[in-house]
């Protein structure tokens, strides 16, 4: 089983769940006729997951993982401003308006085949920790531990728990003031990745930080963090992206992904800039690409995946705001 992770919008999740459950599809390179080797193809399974109990649904999907065992982890946001409360929500409304429907717990858990295992999570009434405003990204690491992040306005925090939702630790202070600088705190952090051969956690810090951050995979501890090319970071505003400038010496906001490969290099997703950096495990600058480079607004790299091969030849791209899914060499950093 090879670890794949995904961040993303609600439009993608069908096509990105397709990446992540189907190894088969993505091992499956067709050869053309002259015997180069084509990109893998993928089809989208409609019927993915299985209808949930107790006319439950999901809000705004913004994140997905998959762990060891190939169960399919999501969070979603199922605070009520995510649905049409008289016409979605009507069986949560007091005095109830219809037998449908009402949110499902924010983690929902999933075998291959789309059946709910288990569901947990939210705010909790014990004050151990602080449930994100906006819970963004999940990660099952290679101890099974749950990571969840948030982006919401004082969402400082990541939060760990065990598969089965028992609360484990909270590394952040929510409402903490932010700094790209700061050892103790994040600022609203998009999702995170944890190395299992280092026991650390790369933060994509963030929607309000300009840096990747790792950490101490058990204790927390902030061991070292950069901005765009290695650089220490700044929270000075960077000009807004302009299709042909040269990428700033800085990351702008959101830093939406940082994902290792098996060979220790590193892939940041600098949102806005539609940019790709990619770095060694210290933050050493390796290289960068631009992809879809007129693309404005909230930009086109959102989330990066690698295929399940152990060279991990191809790295898929998720660009929320074209909608769609890049298929790259991860050598040449080409769109094939």
């Amino acid at each position: 089983m090879h670890k794949r992770n995904l961040t993303f919008g609600i439009g993608l999740v069908a096509t990105i769940t397709v990446i992540a459950c189907s190894a088969n599809a993505m091992d499956d390179m067709a050869a053309s006729q002259d015997g180069a080797i084509m990109a893998p193809m993928f089809q989208v399974n409609p019927f993915w997951p299985k209808p949930l109990p107790n006319h439950w649904i999901q809000g705004a999907t913004i994140g997905v993982d998959v762990d060891s065992r190939d169960n399919v982890w999501l969070v979603h946001r199922n605070t009520p401003d995510q649905f049409a409360g008289r016409t979605e929500l009507g069986s949560a409304q007091n005095p109830p308006l219809s037998e449908c429907c009402s949110p499902a717990p924010p983690v929902l858990h999933f075998n291959s085949d789309g059946d709910l295992l288990n569901s947990w999570g939210g705010p909790t009434d014990t004050g151990e920790y602080v449930w994100p405003v906006s819970n963004h990204g999940i990660t099952v690491d290679h101890m099974d531990n749950v990571w969840i992040g948030g982006n919401g306005g004082p969402d400082r925090q990541i939060l760990k728990f065990s598969r089965d939702g028992d609360f484990l630790n909270q590394f952040g202070e929510s409402g903490a003031q932010n700094s790209s600088l700061s050892t103790e705190n994040f600022g609203r952090v998009a999702k995170v990745f944890a190395d299992p051969a280092e026991n650390e956690i790369y933060v994509a810090d963030g929607y309000l930080n300009r840096r990747v951050a790792v950490i101490d995979g058990n204790t927390g501890e902030m061991k070292r963090f950069w901005g765009a090319y290695g650089n220490e970071p700044s929270d000075d505003r960077t000009p807004g992206y302009r299709p042909g400038e040269t990428p700033p010496q800085q990351f702008r906001t959101p830093v939406h992904c940082a994902e290792l490969s098996n060979d220790g290099l590193l892939y940041v997703c600098d949102r806005p800039s539609n940019r790709i950096s990619v770095f060694q495990r210290d933050g050493t600058f390796v290289n960068e690409v631009v992809i879809a480079p007129h693309t404005l607004s909230q930009g086109a790299t959102w989330d990066i995946d690698f295929s399940p091969d152990d060279e991990q030849t191809w790295m898929y791209v998720a660009d929320g705001q074209n909608m769609k899914v890049y298929v790259m060499d991860r050598e040449t950093l080409e769109v094939v």
